[in-house]
């Protein structure tokens, strides 16, 4: 079995792979978010004209689950650049965006009624 790799370890490995390119001086910020939403874009295009049942079932064809995996890579990569040029830590800024969501959009249950 494979271990997982941590995100600090992949930030790392982007980081070095651009480096040995001498990419750096165009991973600026403005530069990485336009890497992102074309990236994104292109997954949103795998989807674009299917049912919501087709979509459901997009990983059963091994070509489609292929480049939805691709493109999942590739949009993630570009975050992790964006996050690190930025000095933001993904991690931290979801687990605060939870909790906010948590506290705008409280369950049901007997914590709800606040």
């Amino acid at each position: 079995m494979t271990e997982h790799p941590d995100l600090a370890g992949l930030q790392r490995r982007l980081a070095e792979f651009a480096a040995a390119r001498d990419w750096q001086p165009y991973h600026t910020p403005k530069n990485l978010v336009a890497a992102l939403s074309v990236e994104a874009s292109e997954l949103v295009e795998i989807f674009q004209w299917l049912t919501p049942e087709e979509s459901a079932r997009v990983m059963d064809d091994p070509g489609t689950a292929h480049r939805v995996r691709d493109e999942v890579a590739d949009v993630l990569a570009y975050l992790l650049q964006l996050c690190e040029v930025l000095g933001v830590d993904p991690l931290a800024a979801l687990s605060a965006k939870i909790d906010r969501n948590e506290e705008r959009f409280p369950g049901p249950g007997p914590d709800a009624a606040g």
